[in-house]
Order: structure tokens, then C-alpha cells, then sequence
């Protein structure tokens, strides 16, 4: 949920230079945007482990055991918390603040970048409403065992939440997906922005390129991963198949 600011605002601009009322704010808009790039890391691994499920079960289940390597891992619950509970609330709760601030401008000044701002603001909602779904769902069971994770069994459950619904799977999914991965790459653009790190048109139109390539690849992996899990939840359930009229096995 990154905040939309021009180059021109951000380029040489330290605390040092910002009167004390805009202090505040100022480190709280870079908290914003670190807690972006820790959640934003944290993505593109979860993607893709996620993705390994396009390697089937056999020989070897690759997803199960990438699963199995991250919860044996030793303070987990600390790192959970530590790189991606605590970034996501504080970067979702400022984002909030954020999106609900009348400042939109792409009525009035017609330009691409002011759009991207409005898709990251958009973008941001739904992922709201996705994560909480998301979360609630599979780590809580909050809607049922059926929709719940398991990560000793972390295939077939993921197989059984796919088999679960076509509007989960056609509609929620693709769309998580697609916010995400948008989200994901414009936060980082204008992150570079924020940082300093893109000061010139030329450097920004050059990180940009590189972003649009993060999210083209994330977007990637994130719909081998859907359609992997389309694939096995098929087998308990055809239906879930647009247009496929296979009985599931008695």
C-alpha cells in the first residue's frame, strides 16, 4: 500500500530539513515503506514454494517438503511475527490511513503514474479483504476444516480448499493474485523513489522495467500455483473445472 509522492518531493529530503510537525510523519511514510519490502520479500518466497506444486506428488512431494522445511524451523512463531505479522499490520493499518485521505488527483491530472497510484490504492483494498480471507480460512479454520490448512498434510488440504468452491478458485484467487503481484511491483517502484534510489527519470524509467519483470515473474508463479492446485483439487472434485462434466470417483 504504498503512498504515492513525486520525485520531486521526496529527492533530498531528510528529517533534517522538515520542520518538526512533519517529522512524524515522514518516518512513519518510510516505516510504511520498509514494512512494503520486508512483506514484499516474505511474497515472493511464499510464491514460490507455492509453485512447487506443479511438481506433482510423484516421486516426491517437493511442496510437502518445503512446507516441512519452513515449520521445522527453530523460533518460528518469532520469525512469523518478527518479518511478517507485525510488517503486515502496521503496513496494512497506515495503508488504511493512507487509502482513506482524499487526495486523488488522477481525475485532474491525466497521467499513467497517477493511475498506477490509484491501482495501488485498489490493489490494496482487495488484498485487505484477500489476506484476512486468506488467513482466516487456512491457518484458523475460521470457515470450516474443509477450507483449513494442515501443514502434515499440506497437499491434499490444499487440494481439498481448491476443491472447495469455483468462486474461490476463479475469482478470489486470480484476483489475489493479480493485486498482489501489481502491488507488489509498484510498491518497490515507488519505494526506490522514496529512498532515493531512483532521483533521475532515467534510473526511474529503468527500475521500472526491472519491476514490470517482478511482476510479470511473481504473477507467473503465482498462477502455476493455481492451476497446480486446480489440477489435484480436480481429482476430488471435476466440477471445479469449468466446463468439465467427469464424474468424481466413487
Amino acid at each position: 500500500m504504498s503512498s504515492a509522492t513525486t520525485p520531486s518531493t521526496l529527492h533530498g529530503t531528510n528529517p533534517g530539513n522538515l520542520p518538526a510537525t512533519t517529522i512524524r510523519p515522514f518516518l512513519l511514510r518510510r516505516l510504511h515503506s520498509l514494512t512494503g519490502i520486508i512483506f514484499g520479500g516474505y511474497l515472493v518466497v511464499h510464491l514460490l514454494v507455492n509453485a512447487t506444486l506443479v511438481q506433482g506428488v510423484h516421486p516426491h512431494d517437493v511442496f510437502a517438503r518445503q512446507v516441512d522445511k519452513i515449520h521445522s524451523l527453530p523460533f518460528l512463531t518469532a520469525i512469523e511475527w518478527t518479518f511478517i505479522y507485525l510488517p503486515i499490520l502496521f503496513h496494512t493499518i497506515y495503508g488504511i490511513f493512507l487509502v482513506i485521505r482524499p487526495d486523488y488527483n488522477a481525475g485532474h491530472y491525466p497521467y499513467a503514474k497517477n493511475w498506477f497510484y490509484v491501482l495501488q490504492r485498489a490493489s490494496a483494498v482487495y488484498i485487505v479483504f484477500f489476506m484476512l480471507f486468506h488467513v482466516l480460512a487456512l491457518k484458523y479454520h475460521v470457515f470450516g476444516d474443509n477450507l483449513g490448512f494442515d501443514p502434515t498434510s499440506a497437499t491434499l488440504t490444499i487440494q481439498r480448499h481448491m476443491a472447495y468452491s469455483k468462486f474461490i478458485t476463479w475469482i478470489v484467487y486470480p484476483l489475489g493474485i493479480l493485486a498482489s503481484c501489481y502491488h507488489l511491483a509498484n510498491g518497490f517502484w515507488t519505494a526506490a523513489i522514496t529512498w532515493g534510489l531512483t532521483v533521475s527519470k532515467g534510473a526511474q524509467r529503468r527500475f521500472g522495467y526491472a519491476c514490470g519483470a517482478l511482476f510479470a515473474l511473481t504473477f507467473v508463479l503465482g498462477m502455476t500455483a493455481l492451476i497446480a492446485s486446480v489440477v489435484l483439487a480436480a481429482k476430488v472434485n471435476p466440477d471445479i473445472v469449468p466446463g468439465n462434466t467427469t464424474s468424481a470417483p466413487r
